[in-house]
């Protein structure tokens, strides 16, 4: 059992260690990404300083990086414990990626790919949270701490009512506050009024 767990650690990190974003913006602007915009490589940095077509492969690829280790965790380990183990390790390795020198993303798009995978039904509620919250604030971190809220409000009353397993809950809780802890630069901005619109802002060298 400790070797599936060591296992699929090893997996869900190595795959989240794929530098989407910075591979996708040498592609499309012989640059570095991370030196441009936030400084991070994930799809609202993409979106900003490469445009939506990379945005859109490297959101799609990171959801992905989320998705796999929690698909292996269950059907080949065949253990909810090692598919969460595993879908958190992705997360991390995107954060961290230890193919880009540990300067990645925030690790959104992979989080949610982890929660695809886990329980699909309730991801496209969090989504939704996420596309209003966008819609009216054309913010993406809006969108993120949107999201990881109802995430957390979801999974939490499914298992207090004994709908869900609780692990699934605490998992949730715990990738949600590491997302808020990732943010905390944006929810400053956003509180001074200075955080750039989806899109906007890739055009300045990141600010360190």
């Amino acid at each position: 059992m400790i070797g599936e767990y060591f296992g699929n650690v090893a997996i869900g990190y190595a795959l989240g260690s794929i530098p989407t974003g910075l591979l996708l913006g040498y592609l499309w602007m012989r640059k570095d990404i991370r030196e441009f915009g936030s400084g991070k490589t994930g799809m609202t940095n993409l979106l900003r300083t490469a445009g939506a077509i990379p945005a859109g492969l490297g959101l799609i690829i990171d959801i992905t990086k989320g998705v796999a280790p929690v698909l292996i965790g269950r059907f080949l380990f065949e253990d909810l414990g090692v598919a969460l183990a595993g879908s958190g390790a992705a997360v991390l390795g995107h954060v961290w990626p230890v193919f880009a020198g540990f300067r990645g993303g925030r690790g959104v798009a992979t989080s949610a790919g982890s929660l695809i995978g886990i329980i699909p039904i309730l991801a496209i509620a969090i989504f939704a949270a996420g596309v209003i919250a966008v819609a009216l604030t054309r913010r993406a971190s809006v969108m993120s701490l949107a999201g990881g809220f109802a995430a957390v409000g979801i999974t939490g009353g499914l298992a207090i009512v004994g709908d869900l397993e609780p692990i699934i809950a605490w998992y949730v809780l715990a990738v949600v506050v590491f997302l808020y802890y990732m943010h905390i630069p944006n929810i400053r901005r956003l509180m001074a009024g200075t955080e750039p619109q989806l899109g906007r802002g890739g055009e300045k060298p990141a600010s360190g």
